[in-house]
Order: C-alpha cells, then structure tokens, then sequence
C-alpha cells in the first residue's frame, strides 16, 4: 500500500492522475549504475501506472535489470502542480496491445492516425510497463503563482 502525503488528498491526487493526458517522466537506472529517464504514456487505475513501450525500447532491459523507478506527472505550465513519486515496475507482454490501443485513444483521439498504424503494426512487440508505487507525494504552487499567467 503507497503512503501519500502533500498538498492534495489521496482522492484529489487520484483525480489528478486520472484525468491528466500528459506524458509521465520516468527515472531508472541503467544496468552500468547510470541514470535514465524518459517520457511515456500513461493511465492510472487501482492505483497503479501502466506504460506501454516497445518491447526492443533499452528501458525494458534497463527494468529488467532494476526494477526500481521514480516518477512525475506534473503540468506544464504554471501554476505548477503534479503528483511525484517512487516504486517499482512489472513488464509483462502485451500482445493484443491493449494497453497501447486505450493510450491512443486516450492520448490522440483514436488508433486511425500515422502514429496508430505505426505503433500498431503486427510486426511490433509490445509490452506493459506496471508501476506499483510505493509513496506518492503531491504539489500545488497554485496559490503562490496565482498572478503569473500561463
């Protein structure tokens, strides 16, 4: 079970995840000791976060290796507000692409696009990146940028 803490509830930083379209940061170690990270789609339910990625992407072997991870959602623009955190990772085969297909639509609007075909393709492996967290932490400078503009 994740602890939670900052400046939103457990149930506004859920709503937060939910409804959020963009892209999660991701940070893990490589196999060598180095740091890694890289932006992916994502969707939160039953508190989880699942990616999807290529199955050849190097983040996948670098999980396979640790398995360990932080993480961001967080705006763009101000007033700056997210949820971070940290957990762990399971990778495991999407064939059908499931997940994939929901990140589209969710995403772009739909899998009839360049980029669905392409993602889609029946040549390309696909696998589901599930992070369990272990702590969420939550922010919101709302009140403290609310003359800046965004």
């Amino acid at each position: 079970m994740a602890t939670w803490n900052g400046a939103w509830s457990k149930a506004e930083a859920t709503a937060y995840l939910e409804g959020q379209t963009v892209p999660i940061r991701l940070a893990c170690r490589t196999p060598s000791g180095g740091l890694w990270m890289l932006s992916l789609w994502y969707q939160y339910q039953d508190g989880t976060l699942a990616c999807a990625t290529s199955a050849d992407a190097d983040v996948v072997s670098f999980l396979e290796a640790d398995d360990g991870v932080a993480f961001e959602v967080s705006d763009n623009q101000p007033p700056y507000r997210g949820v971070r955190g940290a957990g762990t990772v399971t990778i495991s085969s999407d064939e059908e692409k499931t997940l994939l297909r929901s990140l589209l639509d969710r995403y772009v609007g739909g899998t009839d696009n360049d980029l669905g075909n392409q993602l889609l393709s029946a040549d390309r492996k696909e696998v589901r990146l599930e992070i369990e967290p272990d702590r969420l932490y939550s922010w919101d400078f709302s009140d403290r940028m609310s003359d800046i503009d965004s």
